[in-house]
């Protein structure tokens, strides 16, 4: 597990810049929820080349082949990650938006059921892959995509949000033998 103890007092502070950037827009998509909108740190370039140099720093020394990024914020930094560490990117996309053959998952999330799909041909028995998303709430989306990811067998799955959302207790889905990584802590 990653904890901010394990960088040094200006990778502290970075992260601090990176929370302090991050938008809270209330009632969004329904009324009663805070939605924590990481747009403001894609399209400011330092913020983003911050949040970049991070995750790479992270992970530059595991191996990882594939970089796996769930619809569709995932799809941001996701292929950024990969191509900083020479790894591929593959998409988990909501069903029906893959052309090729796919396997599939369904969950509940906080305002709904939905389904996501991944190829069928996407991993293999030898890559490390890394699962990224923007946001962990209550973990549906997430451990329906390891769920998938799982299914490929590879040789390990490590697990990265760029936000946690604490009090919503989504970390608890995952089994202790799951590397899951977050940047930026919120309680709800």
């Amino acid at each position: 597990m990653f904890h901010v103890e394990q960088f040094k007092i200006n990778d502290i502070m970075n992260i601090t810049k990176l929370k302090n950037a991050v938008r809270n827009v209330p009632d969004f998509p329904i009324p009663g929820i805070q939605f924590k909108d990481v747009t403001t740190l894609f399209k400011d370039p330092e913020l983003l080349t911050e949040l970049s140099d991070t995750l790479y720093e992270m992970y530059k020394n595991l191996n990882i082949t594939k970089v796996v990024g769930i619809e569709s914020r995932g799809f941001i930094m996701g292929p950024i990650l990969a191509t900083r560490l020479h790894a591929g990117f593959v998409p988990i996309r909501k069903a029906g938006k893959l052309p090729a053959a796919t396997y599939e998952d369904s969950y509940e999330k906080e305002y709904g059921i939905d389904t996501i799909q991944i190829h069928q041909d996407a991993l293999n028995e030898n890559d490390i892959v890394l699962l990224h998303d923007d946001l962990l709430a209550t973990g549906g989306t997430m451990l329906a995509a390891c769920r998938l990811v799982q299914k490929f067998k590879p040789k390990q799955i490590i697990v990265n949000f760029i936000i946690e959302l604490e009090d919503l207790k989504g970390r608890a889905l995952f089994s202790p033998d799951v590397q899951l990584d977050t940047l930026i802590h919120y309680p709800v």
